[in-house]
């Protein structure tokens, strides 16, 4: 079957965004008093937590353990999250933060080509939005059909749930889709859900296990910035574009 949608992970895939999420959560630590730090180094490790109040309540569990109670945990930790997805839209908003190399271009060529975009991700809708307001000005919210995020269903990354979910708004198989992803996390997620995929790793994920992805790049790559491919028959083009994928696709 033809290539029918492209669905999109949101931190890392559209932007590197997982240092703004960092500097957000150490942000809000120390309004909350709290003297905790997530290193570079600390917040890779976390990252293999998915989800923001399930990042912070592993943290709590295995660096503090014993020393909060579980009712603290659950009443305190959402509420320091929604704080910090609040920063997080700030920071956002001073700027400073672009969608990757070709996510844009990529985005117009499946507009214009009767391809349907859409978005499943771990992160909040009000996270997503303030990515794509902040960002750029050529990318709208419209743009994407369906936006699985937050806590819209029970198990995150790398459960299928998401994707699940995200195609169920679609209505469209999952062999006629493709994921975007960069994490081994949401490889899986996407591979469980029946979704051929193609990782373009971020400075957070770079290293990781990517088997089984149709191809790993470390961007979409543009004209005058190329993408630098470690797996899938590129043809020889510098760039990911939307001809290509549809090769990957049918080719799987």
């Amino acid at each position: 079957m033809p290539l029918a949608a492209l669905i999109f992970d949101v931190d890392g895939t559209l932007a590197e965004t997982e240092e703004v999420h960092r500097q957000a959560f150490n942000k809000i630590f120390e309004e909350y008093g709290f003297d905790w730090h997530w290193s570079w180094e600390k917040y890779s490790q976390l990252l293999k937590v998915t989800g923001g109040v399930e990042r912070i309540t592993h943290f709590l569990r295995t660096d503090h353990g014993g020393v909060f109670s579980d009712e603290w945990i659950a009443t305190q930790v959402p509420e320091m999250h929604r704080a910090k997805t609040a920063r997080y839209g700030d920071l956002l908003a001073a700027g400073g933060v672009t969608l990757r190399p070709g996510v844009e271009r990529l985005c117009k060529e499946a507009r214009d080509q009767g391809v349907t975009l859409a978005i499943a991700t771990t992160t909040s809708t009000a996270n997503v939005a303030a990515l794509i307001d902040h960002s750029a000005d050529a990318v709208a919210m419209d743009w994407f059909a369906a936006v699985g995020a937050g806590n819209i269903v029970n198990h995150k990354k790398p459960a299928p749930d998401i994707y699940q979910w995200t195609l169920d708004q679609l209505a469209i198989p999952a062999s006629d889709c493709v994921a975007l992803e960069d994490s081994l996390n949401g490889l899986m997620s996407a591979t469980a859900a029946g979704l051929a995929t193609v990782v373009t790793y971020s400075s957070y994920t770079k290293g990781q296990d990517f088997t089984g992805s149709l191809a790993v790049a470390d961007t979409f790559g543009d004209p005058g910035t190329p993408a630098t491919f470690l797996s899938g028959d590129h043809a020889g083009k510098d760039w990911i574009d939307l001809d290509l994928i549809r090769a990957w696709h049918a080719a799987r």
